[in-house]
């Protein structure tokens, strides 16, 4: 009695040439930081450590450049793409912006 064919299912790893849809950035609300609050949000890419540093170093860098302003570094809770909604019903209520990043 002869094996069975085994199938095996292949993906082409070739681009197509279709381009994303691009989204203009979103328009300013304010001229200027002063009196602002701005949220530093390290997302957890690469790890529990990996840009919290980075993040603590733009906000001072924030608050020299711009001595009116807030800054608030902070963790989102979960993995990298998992959602936060009470981060972010605390961004909307208590801050003006918010920087989400990463950094290796």
């Amino acid at each position: 009695m002869t094996e069975p064919t085994k199938l095996v299912e292949v993906l082409n790893p070739a681009c197509t040439n279709i381009t994303a849809e691009r989204v203009p950035l979103a328009p300013r609300t304010f001229r200027s930081l002063e009196g602002k609050t701005v949220y530093l949000v390290d997302i957890g890419w690469g790890g529990p450590e990996a840009a919290y540093d980075v993040f603590q170093i733009v906000a001072e860098r924030l608050t020299a450049r711009f001595p009116g302003v807030t800054t608030k570094v902070v963790r989102k809770n979960g993995f990298f793409a998992a959602d936060d909604p009470e981060l972010w019903d605390e961004i909307k209520e208590k801050g003006d912006a918010a920087i989400l990043g990463i950094s290796c």
